[in-house]
């Protein structure tokens, strides 16, 4: 078998089955969101978690499409296209949880954090995941769709550098949410993990 047909089928295997444990997980948060989104209200489906993570993942199949259709034009491999709309598909949904105002935005003022690894145990499994998991794509595919990324340690700074934007934000915006400097590690440190596990896909065979 070629080896660039079993690299494709082990990595969308490895990520249809990583979405399946996701949507097994959270299924009936997911859906208490569904009848809102449905009806294509904006306050309860795109200013909620449940709704953006909804909405992210019945989106999957345009986004496969898109893939196809990139590949298909441009005469690229499928890799980069993948990586093209992976990238981005996989971070702004995500960014933009993090920019959901809390119930005191605005009239809170800006809280900071600068004691490492003192938020980390109040943060609980689903806290520490979903910081890893903020710039996991942009660790994943950056690396496959620029050859200047292509280090562990370069993504280690690039996912930091963008958490530390989006924890800026959080501070000036007043959006009632805390800005860590836990968050920054674990954002960087879940995109550096994605990196090592993309680096057979760095470069085409």
């Amino acid at each position: 078998m070629n080896h660039s047909v079993s690299l494709r089928r082990l990595f969308l295997g490895l990520v249809v089955l990583g979405l399946a444990c996701a949507v097994y997980t959270v299924r009936q948060p997911l859906m208490m969101s569904a009848p809102t989104c449905l009806a294509g209200r904006w306050h309860g489906c795109l200013d909620t978690e449940n709704g953006v993570l909804l909405t992210m993942l019945a989106g999957l199949p345009l986004a496969a499409l898109m893939v196809w259709t990139l590949s298909r034009r441009r005469g690229t491999t499928w890799r980069l296209s993948l990586a093209e709309v992976g990238l981005v598909y996989g971070t702004l949904p995500l960014v933009w949880l993090t920019l959901l105002p809390g119930p005191g935005a605005g009239v809170v003022p800006g809280r900071v954090s600068l004691v490492p690894l003192r938020d980390v145990v109040t943060m609980g499994s689903i806290g520490i995941g979903g910081n890893l998991l903020l710039f996991a794509a942009l660790g994943c595919f950056a690396p496959v769709r620029f050859a200047a990324l292509a280090s562990v340690p370069r993504v280690l700074a690039l996912g930091a550098a963008c958490s530390v934007l989006v924890e800026t934000a959080q501070f000036v915006l007043r959006l009632d949410r805390v800005s860590s400097v836990d968050d920054v590690l674990l954002n960087a440190a879940g995109a550096a993990l994605a990196a090592a596990a993309s680096r057979p896909w760095w470069r085409g065979p």
